[in-house]
């Protein structure tokens, strides 16, 4: 089991990132939460991380914060949660959010999540209230181990950057579309897509 990386992000274009180990490239996906802690590229990060194993693929995930990653574990065990479902659920929201709306039975916001209809929102209450009291006492991780560094260059195309990542979290292209309407202005494709999230979540 691979269970932490730290090496150089060589590439981040949401929701994948590759970081490279002793001259190894490894390949990860990422929520948008732990996407834009990072730092620019070439610059040294360090990542939790969780090895999916299936039949035809070995899949890496990557989290800045071991709490991030004991929430993404609990998740995947929930009935109807797939990794992929998971990630769209951690970059709407942090974990100590997901908390809340799980204490106060808030099954709106939760179903403002990409792919969390009310059933399934129901269900994420459900299961997961008796799962995380000790994570509410939990450290918090700084960004310096996470790394440090310049943000990366801009893409010649932030916005089609901002709109392609939405999609791979579960989001309609018009929904997309619609989310980063107006927010050209926030310059980076990260900028937007924080932006956005922010916007949907609030309704």
């Amino acid at each position: 089991m691979i269970g932490r990386l730290r090496g150089t992000l060589l590439e981040k274009q949401p929701p994948w990132l590759v970081v490279d180990v002793a001259g190894v490239g490894y390949e990860l996906e990422a929520s948008m939460t732990t996407l834009l802690a990072l730092p620019g590229c070439n610059e040294e990060v360090s990542l939790y991380t969780h090895l999916s194993i299936r039949d035809d693929a070995h899949l890496l995930y990557g989290f800045a914060r071991e709490q991030e990653r004991s929430l993404f574990r609990a998740l995947i065990k929930v009935n109807g949660i797939g990794p992929k479902l998971a990630l769209a659920i951690l970059s709407g929201m942090d974990e100590d959010a997901f908390i809340r709306c799980v204490m106060d039975d808030d099954i709106k916001a939760l179903t403002r999540l990409p792919g969390v209809g009310k059933k399934t929102a129901e269900r994420l209450v459900i299961e997961m209230r008796d799962r995380f009291p000790h994570w509410q006492d939990s450290i918090d991780v700084s960004t310096d181990d996470i790394g440090r560094g310049a943000a990366p260059p801009s893409p010649k195309d932030p916005l089609a950057d901002a709109e392609a990542a939405l999609v791979s979290l579960g989001y309609k292209p018009s929904e997309a579309t619609r989310m980063l309407s107006g927010l050209e202005e926030e310059g980076s494709t990260e900028a937007m897509i924080k932006a956005a999230l922010a916007r949907r979540m609030a309704g």
